[in-house]
């Protein structure tokens, strides 16, 4: 049993909140992906669960163990860091049993157990260069290894790809996520990256302001948005909101509430008469930038071009409406 349980975590620096009262599960053998935007105390959520700093109140239990006062080398954890964190002059096979050996670990087993991590990541042929010799992905395949080695109960891991270029980032994506299903270990991701969120994570935990503001399943939380916060958040472009006065050309909507649709929902052969400002290209999809501050999301072959008069509609099923004062979603 290696499940992360946090109950009422805070944690403060001087008058600043940086966690405010976090209550959150990581199943056993789950991957939670922690996304948020910066600032928002994702990552001292992450090195609180590690150890690496002291909470202000509230309790970390990692399997049946508390270990909210328990030293880091205590917790047996593994993790992942942003910056990779290697040894430059050391290789990559000594770089990753490191740890095993600082622990007087037999010889043979290092080896063993070196070769078993690298091959799982895919670097069997690097293991004796040094990190100079490597490019970014193949540096942070090393990192994960050294995280693999020591069999921990669980890993964390802290931005491990937002070094990354974009093509290299997908791929050791999807890496991860083969990987996570070949050790079967609770891991908790931390990123800033919705995308990375939604493709990774088998429950994403949304983080706003020191508190989660919605947990979910990804397809669930993208879907139904628990608040305005999290429907903001998510998604490229972001929704687009409306008033109640201006959101009653599309439907009636009770007074007081914000109208959000996203746009790939936002249609082009409504009733609702509307000017293209601008349009964007992203290689398959075109992002209309209409009056009003809309976007809608459109095939990039059948696009609309500046200055068109278009007509916009949205279909009820695809309308969220939320509480203009609290950011709650109102059901309909």
């Amino acid at each position: 049993m290696s499940r992360i349980v946090v109950e009422g975590l805070e944690k403060r620096y001087g008058s600043v909140t940086a966690l405010d009262g976090i209550t959150l599960e990581a199943r056993d053998g789950e991957l939670l992906v922690v996304v948020g935007p910066s600032g928002c105390g994702k990552s001292t959520l992450l090195r609180c669960i590690a150890g690496l700093e002291t909470v202000d109140a509230g309790t970390i239990s990692i399997g049946d163990r508390d270990v909210t006062r328990v030293r880091p080398a205590a917790r047996n954890i593994s993790m992942v860091f942003q910056s990779y964190a290697l040894f430059p002059h050391l290789t990559a096979r000594e770089n990753i049993g490191f740890g095993l050996v600082v622990r007087e670990t037999p010889k043979a087993e290092v080896r063993e157990r070196v070769a078993e991590a690298a091959a799982l990541v895919g670097i069997g042929e690097l293991l004796e260069r040094r990190p100079y010799e490597l490019s970014g992905g193949e540096r942070q395949r090393v990192a994960l290894a050294r995280a693999l080695v020591r069999r921990p109960d669980a890993y964390l891991l802290d931005e491990p790809l937002s070094n990354l270029d974009a093509g290299t980032r997908v791929e050791t994506r999807t890496e991860l996520r083969r990987l996570h299903r070949e050790v079967g270990a609770t891991m908790v991701h931390v990123t800033h990256d919705q995308v990375e969120a939604l493709t990774l994570a088998d429950r994403v935990a949304v983080m706003g302001a020191g508190r989660v503001r919605q947990l979910g399943r990804p397809d669930e939380v993208y879907r139904r948005p628990a608040n305005r916060f999290v429907a903001a958040f998510l998604g490229t472009p972001r929704m687009n909101f409306l008033e109640a006065d201006a959101a009653r050309a599309f439907f009636a909507v009770p007074e007081g509430t914000e109208l959000g649709v996203r746009p790939e929902h936002l249609r082009l052969d409504g009733d609702v008469p509307a000017r293209v400002d601008l349009v964007e290209v992203a290689g398959g999809d075109a992002f209309a930038h209409l009056t009003g501050g809309l976007v809608a999301r459109v095939a990039a072959e059948s696009r609309p071009s500046e200055g068109d008069e278009v007509r916009l509609g949205v279909r009820p099923e695809d309308v969220h409406l939320f509480d203009a004062d609290t950011g709650e979603r109102v059901e309909r």
